[in-house]
């Protein structure tokens, strides 16, 4: 993590995203490539949620999405990346390191007085429907993280429960 604090609400926005991503990598750190692989919901109708895999998978891409939701409010066409399932936790480490830089990246080119808007012409429209300014687009990439970082927890204690005290 940063060893300074960012300045003003972007600074805050990015030192938060950050955080949470940290703790993320922190929780999955050791995940076995087993562990990464297992199938532990196979009631779900979402895809994004059957493995840790999927889960991890989901949160890059969404990730990426967020940040070109950004880059894109004035016109631009960047895509989200296609999902890629990896095998290992590194990759997965690796690829949310690349996915907080290109955050990074989008925010030189975000103006203070962009953040908050009240004005739904000037709002972020995502692929969910929802009009949403910067910061609180941003507000739910840290809250997206912060619930799948608790997936993955509780998947964790499905595959290896507790023994009987």
């Amino acid at each position: 993590m940063t060893t300074k604090y960012r300045t003003g609400a972007t600074g805050a926005l990015l030192d938060e995203y950050e955080r949470t991503i940290i703790n993320l990598k922190e929780v999955i750190a050791e995940i076995s490539a087993i562990e990464l692989t297992t199938i532990v919901d196979t009631g779900t109708a979402d895809e994004n949620c059957r493995s840790i895999q999927t889960i991890l998978s989901h949160v890059v891409r969404s990730g990426y999405g967020y940040a070109a939701d950004i880059h894109n409010r004035r016109g631009d066409n960047k895509e989200r990346p296609e999902r890629v399932f990896h095998t290992s936790v590194t990759n997965y480490i690796k690829d949310l390191d690349a996915m907080f830089s290109f955050t990074e990246r989008v925010f030189e080119n975000v103006n203070a007085n962009e953040i908050e808007q009240t004005d739904a012409s000037l709002k972020i429209k995502t692929p969910w429907n929802q009009l949403y300014d910067i910061e609180q687009l941003m507000e739910h990439a840290i809250v997206h993280i912060l619930r799948h970082r608790r997936q993955i927890e509780k998947f964790r204690i499905i595959i290896h429960p507790p023994a009987d005290v």
